[in-house]
């Protein structure tokens, strides 16, 4: 499995949003990108988590940076999870692993002593350049944005 950190260079991808519009991280050079990658649509973890993103949606674009949310989810589960908490920002659907693949957080886990396959919570932070700033394994869902701020000191 790949295991990035700070200082690799981010692996490019692109894929539908909720809107089934294609959105790529190249459409996103010369700007700063929290680019979040979560389990799966409205569990209480992943709506934490999006949701205090998205609280601070405004904050984050005024610092400069943009927020992206991936998931294994379809582009319709999307759609209704934007709708229902009206998140600013872009879920890309990755039905078929290959960005979660490439930023290594797919992978085994556990649960009640059965392995099985799925995201592995993860966060990165990349620099206008494409770049990997941080990268955040041990996510806090229900106050990510200061986990973030806290550690960029920004």
């Amino acid at each position: 499995m790949i295991t990035l950190k700070k200082g690799d260079v981010a692996p490019q991808f692109s894929g539908l949003n909720q809107n089934g519009e294609e959105i790529s991280l190249v459409s996103y050079h010369g700007k700063k990108v929290i680019l979040y990658f979560y389990p799966k649509d409205n569990t209480p973890g992943c709506t934490a988590e999006s949701c205090n993103l998205n609280d601070n949606y405004q904050m984050w674009l005024s610092k400069g940076y943009e927020v992206i949310g991936i998931s294994p989810d379809s582009v319709a589960s999307h759609k209704k999870f934007v709708e229902k908490f009206n998140f600013g920002f872009n879920l890309i659907a990755d039905t078929d692993t290959k960005i979660l693949q490439a930023y290594g957080v797919w992978g085994e886990k556990k649960m009640y002593g059965k392995s099985y396959m799925g995201v592995l919570r993860t966060t990165f932070i990349i620099d206008e350049k494409g770049v990997i700033e941080d990268v955040f394994e041990k996510v806090e869902t229900k106050d990510h944005t200061s986990q973030i701020i806290s550690t960029l000191k920004i």
